[in-house]
């Protein structure tokens, strides 16, 4: 008995592992990830968590991305308002893989970083260029307007939060 429930002890582990990684997103831009099912993958937890899905198109070449990834890791407030009401999902685009076949579903991106704001099946609500976020003051983004753009495109039941 104790064999048996060592082995189900065993599978189960496994399963949730394997469902984990599946299920994983993107930390960085990733020109080997296939953004199609990372947005996929996004969807369906947005759709499950009450979400909205955030997509951050950029990559690593680009110093703008790399400074919202900072801005969000020194804003804690601002990372849990954005952890809170969306999944957010990085698509890689650069020279080695433009990930064509999911961005030609929404409106072209000019310049990088890029947010769109999808729903929970998938749907696109807003497109945002973020280069009028930028503060005027330091090397970086405005607080404020990034906070606004957040609060601005969660849900409507997540307004009240």
């Amino acid at each position: 008995m104790k064999k048996i429930l060592l082995l189900l002890a065993t599978v189960l582990f496994m399963m949730l592992t394997t469902a984990r990684a599946a299920g994983s997103l993107p930390e960085r831009f990733d020109p080997a990830r296939d953004a199609a099912a990372d947005v996929a993958t996004a969807v369906a937890m947005a759709q499950a968590q009450g979400k909205r899905v955030l997509v951050d198109v950029g990559g690593d070449w680009c110093s703008w991305c790399r400074l919202l990834d900072g801005f969000f890791a020194a804003n804690a407030d601002a990372r849990k308002l954005r952890d809170d009401n969306y999944v957010w999902v990085k698509v890689n685009w650069s020279p080695q893989n433009r990930n064509e076949a999911v961005l030609s579903r929404w409106p072209p991106v000019h310049t990088y970083p890029h947010l769109f704001v999808l729903d929970g099946k998938g749907r696109l609500l807003h497109s945002q260029n973020i280069s009028g976020f930028e503060d005027d003051e330091s090397d970086g983004y405005a607080k404020a307007k990034i906070l606004d753009f957040l609060r601005a495109h969660r849900r409507p039941a997540a307004a009240a939060r």
